[in-house]
């Protein structure tokens, strides 16, 4: 599943982050946390999802046909 969180500490950073998104299609989101942030992104740190190869999921139908 995928997610956007956004944690407010105590001390007022925001922290923002995406999970089950892998490889570059987090970067995708920035617009979204920029926007909501009102464009005050300090810094930008990478997790582990980002560096994890992206497999596509496709539905995928098999057909198998038999001659009688």
């Amino acid at each position: 599943m995928k997610k956007l969180i956004i944690t407010i500490h105590p001390d007022g950073y925001i922290q923002t982050e995406t999970q089950g998104i892998k490889g570059k299609a987090c970067e995708a989101y920035f617009p979204i946390f920029k926007r909501l942030l009102r464009d005050r992104i300090v810094d930008q740190l990478y997790t582990e999802e980002y560096f994890e190869e992206v497999v596509e999921e496709t539905d995928m139908i098999e057909r198998v046909e038999v001659e009688a």
